[in-house]
């Protein structure tokens, strides 16, 4: 029994830990992507040159497909083991995502200062909608993550093989 309870909580983790890489990098891309690439509100770096910037574009956007991969390895796992609990990965994708882009709204806007979201002087308008989204983002992930937590405590996990 101790033991199906220790396969049973690696999963529930081993579901967040892959919905967290696949949220942070699927909300990095689309800033990198949208924000950086079509609209050119923004670098990563704005303190420097133009090509500064769009090498720390290209960083990011590594950084942003090297946690996607991680978190779809990871899912591939979970699917082949047969314990992949949608809702649950749903919710670290959606806590993910809302932490990284509250990390950036805060960290990297605020207090770092690498660039803004949009150079305009109603900034705060901008940086409202960001952080306020990124909260939001956060909540229902982590309500996902509470719901799924109980109720998959009633269903045994199979394990592979079984």
């Amino acid at each position: 029994m101790e033991g199906e309870q220790f396969v049973h909580n690696h999963y529930l983790t081993r579901n967040v830990w892959s919905g967290l890489f696949f949220g942070i990098g699927l909300i990095a891309f689309i800033d990198e992507g949208v924000f950086h690439q079509l609209l050119h509100w923004h670098h990563f770096y704005d303190k420097s040159t133009l090509e500064v910037g769009l090498v720390s574009d290209g960083f990011f956007h590594a950084f942003s497909w090297f946690a996607t991969i991680a978190g779809l390895f990871m899912v591939a796992d979970l699917r082949r083991c047969q314990v992949w609990m949608v809702k649950r990965w749903w919710g670290g994708v959606l806590l993910g995502a809302g932490l990284f882009q509250l990390y950036d709204g805060l960290i990297q806007h605020k207090i770092f200062g690498l660039h803004q979201i949009r150079y305009v002087d109603n900034v705060i308008y901008y940086d409202w909608v960001w952080n306020a989204t990124a909260i939001i983002m956060t909540a229902v992930g982590g309500l996902l993550l509470k719901a799924t937590g109980k109720t998959s405590q009633n269903k045994k996990v199979k394990k592979h093989g079984e």
